[in-house]
């Protein structure tokens, strides 16, 4: 895999993100997420999943630069294969843990969310949350969804018109993340937490897991490509392609 390290440690497997510098979310990653989390569900050796990313950099979140060079086409095959990952990683039968090992905004804050359990890594920088009203880019319906499921509709439109993007205690206080630890102790609470889980005899998690997150199933039993292309056509809108050429041009002045 190009984007993904899979490892095996006995009856549990961790996916670590690892796409170039700031593991940004492109249509390899999300493809790759997708296929791997496919084939954990239908392995039966392993019990359960760690999803992390690299010390400090959990991802980025979109990558707002390939996106915008890939055409109409481009974006639906990016969106397509992102939501279906989001889908998939919602539906996974079994525990699912995430350690949030540094940055996690935008559609990074949403992989996380997919997860049974979140451990975060405290850090100035390690933030969460939904922003991309600061290049007024249009947040698609169901990541809307997703995060109003874990905060409520008052309390996430009121924290997506703010661009606000929380630290690991911020999150902790408004139950985005489960728990807020140093950054070196992430990977051991969060392998400690998922064989926790793991102890649990397996079909009695499974339909638990279903049976508390009804409303987050439901959320995500979609028709993927009629969201597809609500998506491309708020992308096609030319003040929102004026908008992210101007992001863009900004990052390149950075850079």
């Amino acid at each position: 895999m190009k984007s993904l390290k899979l490892t095996i440690n006995n009856n549990y497997a961790v996916v670590q993100i690892d796409h170039g510098k700031v593991n940004a979310i492109d249509t390899t990653l999300a493809s790759e997420l997708l296929q791997t989390f496919q084939e954990l569900a239908e392995n039966d050796e392993v019990k359960g999943v760690l999803l992390t990313g690299r010390p400090h950099c959990f991802s980025a979140g979109l990558n707002i630069m390939s996106l915008a060079s890939g055409g109409i086409e481009g974006v639906k095959t990016f969106w397509g294969n992102y939501l279906r990952a989001l889908q998939m990683m919602v539906r996974f039968p079994k525990p699912l843990v995430c350690a949030i090992t540094g940055y996690a905004p935008a559609g990074a804050t949403i992989l996380t969310l997919c997860a049974d359990y979140r451990i975060m890594g405290k850090g100035e920088k390690h933030v969460i949350g939904m922003h991309e009203f600061k290049m007024s880019m249009q947040i698609p319906e169901l990541l809307c969804d997703i995060f109003s499921y874990y905060l409520g509709e008052k309390l996430a439109w009121e924290l997506v018109q703010k661009a606000a993007l929380l630290n690991s205690d911020e999150a902790l206080e408004i139950g985005l993340v489960n728990e807020s630890v140093e950054v070196d102790e992430v990977m051991e609470r969060a392998e400690k937490a998922l064989k926790k889980r793991i102890g649990v005899y397996g079909p009695v998690y499974q339909k638990s897991k279903n049976y508390f997150r009804k409303g987050l199933l439901k959320l995500v039993d979609r028709d993927i490509d009629a969201m597809v292309e609500v998506i491309a056509e708020d992308m096609a809108d030319p003040f929102v392609m004026k908008s992210i050429e101007m992001f863009l041009t900004g990052l390149k002045k950075k850079g």
